[in-house]
């Protein structure tokens, strides 16, 4: 008899596997990526005026966008693991009620470092319950289009960022940035409660997870990925935080709003495009190749200075490089380490995309407040032909 059940859960979760209802499950993951990287990426256009009022270098208020950062990349292993277990929709619903929270009570600080507090625990932990155990939920639905389906939820984060940072631009503009983080309480409170709904749980989820140890022990290529992430996440922040600050000290006529739509909108072709040809390609290559664009990508902004053409250009290829690398990223994680306690492995692999947060935007500041922005686009540029170079440490056989 227990055989008998065995073959029939079994069975069952093969016939949901590539079904309407793991569709739903990505239309939910889209929803959620929109709202929580909307949020979070349009925190250039807050740059500006919360240093104007605060009266805060660039490195400080930087800060404020890499606790940010460091803490949705570090809880991610958290919320992970326990969407692992539980399933994907209470630790959402927990996130959406951070990231309200969060940004009402950011809306009302006095100082700077208690918005580090408000903003970066409360942001934070919205995103790492929405992305790492909505990621893994999409890519244990699938199996024979699982590239594809990966693609289409993370293309979320491109319209995010293409919608929200010019809307939250105007809303700046007209009502100050106080407003504006009440409007984005608002808008994400109702997003993520409808995005909630599709959050269903993988089939054959139920089983208990491998601990994390026990999955990459003796696997080399799990570091090499985890130090090449760090490297590509602080060359990838810099024009996040740095690019408005840029566009007014170099007095370029041109927005860095646009620019920051332009770099979401390239990465939806990154992330639908690369994705679907990794079927055909292979997934490790098309991963090298995004991480390489990426890096490269910072030489035709020094060479730009103040051409909007060419920035423009510079924010089309580091889109779509981007938005490859984040596509591609989870499906790695699979091929190499498998879907059952796949939100484990993600959760540990992105706590180096908050390292990389961390440190990166930070480090960007010192060195412009010193050194300019030249020299901060050529530190931009090591960094992410440095995670580039890792990853070809990677054994043969994985991609």
């Amino acid at each position: 008899m227990p055989t008998t059940k065995i073959r029939s859960t079994s069975t069952s979760a093969a016939h949901e596997v590539d079904s309407t209802r793991a569709w739903v499950v990505v239309a939910s993951a889209f929803l959620a990526m929109f709202t929580v990287f909307g949020v979070a990426y349009s925190f250039g256009e807050f740059f500006g005026p919360m240093a104007d009022e605060f009266g805060t270098s660039r490195s400080a208020t930087a800060l404020f966008f890499s606790i940010t950062t460091f803490a949705y990349f570090a809880i991610g292993i958290i919320s992970g693991r326990i969407a692992d277990r539980i399933g994907p929709r209470r630790v959402m619903i927990f996130g959406a009620v951070a990231m309200v929270t969060g940004l009402l009570l950011t809306a009302e600080v006095s100082s700077i470092r208690l918005g580090y507090l408000t903003y970066g625990l409360g942001v934070g932990i919205g995103v790492a319950c929405c992305y790492v155990p909505m990621v893994a939920a999409v890519g244990g639905w699938f199996e024979q289009r699982r590239t594809l389906a990966l693609g289409l939820a993370v293309a979320g984060i491109g319209f995010g960022t293409l919608v929200m940072v010019p809307i939250i631009e105007r809303v700046i503009e007209a009502n100050g940035w106080r407003d504006a983080y009440r409007v984005l309480a608002a808008v994400s409170g109702v997003l993520l409660v409808i995005a909630a709904i599709g959050a269903h749980r993988p089939p054959g989820s139920a089983a208990s997870p491998r601990p994390i140890r026990e999955i990459i022990s003796g696997r080399p290529d799990f570091w090499f990925l985890y130090a090449s992430s760090l490297f590509l996440a602080a060359a990838l922040f810099t024009p996040f935080v740095f690019m408005a600050d840029y566009i007014d000290t170099t007095e370029t006529s041109g927005s860095a709003a646009v620019l920051l739509g332009l770099i979401g909108m390239a990465s939806i072709i990154g992330r639908l495009g690369l994705g679907a040809l990794a079927g055909r390609v292979g997934i490790v290559g098309l991963y090298r190749l995004s991480s390489l664009g990426l890096g490269l990508s910072f030489l035709i902004w020094i060479v730009a200075d103040a051409n909007y053409a060419l920035l423009i250009a510079f924010a089309i290829v580091l889109g779509v490089s981007y938005g490859g690398i984040i596509a591609l990223s989870p499906a790695v994680v699979a091929q190499l380490f498998g879907t059952i306690g796949m939100g484990g492995v993600l959760g540990a692999l992105y706590t180096a995309n908050g390292l990389g947060g961390l440190i990166g935007p930070p480090t960007i500041g010192q060195i412009i407040d010193s050194s300019g922005h030249t020299a901060a686009q050529w530190t931009a540029l090591a960094s992410g032909l440095l995670g580039t170079a890792l990853l070809y440490r990677l054994k043969p056989q994985a991609g």
